[in-house]
């Protein structure tokens, strides 16, 4: 195709979205609604997800050794956890440190629960934190971590903790809501392209006899394709900038409003600078071959040029 038709073409698919206001406002319509739900529920799918990752990684496992285990023992089964394959990293916790945690998490409304103990007087046991690499695989390191003590004869290992049960049913939970977000995003997806797409069919067939006139007057088909194929791309490109624009900026100010309460909820959501290439990826892209496609499909087969 040479550079002076493309530029007919051009300028004829944008002659069209002009010429032809209210239909193209429909479609642009179509796409900003159907495009903003789908946006919407996508930086709600990240979100939900990262926070289940926040509630993974906070899961560790809590080695209590029995009370006078030797330094020496101590530091030879803090080299053995560490060097399992899911353990990334053992924190030693002396009875002091745990002591003074134990205090912190109390409070001062309940300090006196814990009045006379002190360094001297100190019930709680030494103990190792053991954070693993994947949250999903927390059991199997804490049933290796139990072989390890068993195959010691003196089992310096009182206790091995990581909420067993509790930890189960996180895990399923925040897997059935990865599994709802996923499958939300791309019934949407379907469901936007379908309405999309029909809005634009209904454009071009409302256009039947244009293109029936250019067709006795011997235009070719794709001398015919191509102004609709271009109109279609820059109303799915337009549509969709305008929808990623406004939802990206009211979820920036979303963000900036709720991240003090979010921050003492312990929760953090997804950032700007995380989320907005990916939506913008995500929209822009789906606009675009919406256009693209609903317009191609309409005219080949609908209009049978």
């Amino acid at each position: 195709m040479r550079f002076s038709t493309l530029l007919r073409h051009l300028r004829e698919g944008a002659k069209n979205i002009i010429r032809n206001g209210w239909m193209s406002f429909a479609s642009m319509s179509s796409i900003f609604i159907s495009l903003f739900i789908l946006g919407t529920f996508f930086l709600l799918a990240m979100n939900v997800n990262s926070m289940a990752g926040q509630m993974e990684s906070q899961v560790q496992i809590r080695v209590y050794l029995q009370l006078n285990v030797e330094q020496a023992k101590m530091t030879e089964l803090q080299n053995k956890i560490g060097n399992l394959t899911e353990v990334s990293k053992v924190t030693f916790v002396s009875k002091a440190e745990g002591l003074e945690l134990l205090r912190k998490n109390l409070g001062k409304e309940n300090e006196d629960l814990l009045e006379g103990y002190d360094n001297e007087k100190n019930p709680l046991p030494d103990s190792f934190t053991v954070d693993v690499y994947d949250p999903q695989s927390i059991e199997a390191a804490a049933q290796q971590i139990d072989a390890i003590n068993k195959a010691d004869e003196t089992q310096p290992i009182s206790k091995i903790k990581y909420g067993q049960g509790t930890v189960e049913t996180l895990f399923k939970v925040t897997n059935a809501v990865r599994n709802i977000g996923i499958v939300i995003v791309v019934g949407l997806s379907v469901t936007a392209m379908f309405l999309i797409s029909n809005t634009i069919k209904m454009t071009i067939l409302a256009r039947r006899r244009e293109i029936g006139i250019m067709k006795l007057v011997g235009a070719t088909n794709s001398f015919i394709r191509w102004p609709f194929f271009i109109e279609g791309a820059l109303i799915g490109i337009i549509s969709s900038i305008v929808t990623t624009v406004l939802i990206l900026i009211g979820y920036s100010q979303l963000v900036k409003l709720t991240q003090m309460e979010m921050s003492l909820m312990m929760i953090k959501l997804v950032t700007l600078e995380e989320s907005g290439l990916l939506t913008a990826a995500l929209l822009i892209g789906l606009g675009t071959l919406i256009g693209i496609w609903g317009s191609t499909i309409s005219v080949r087969k609908y209009l049978k040029v």
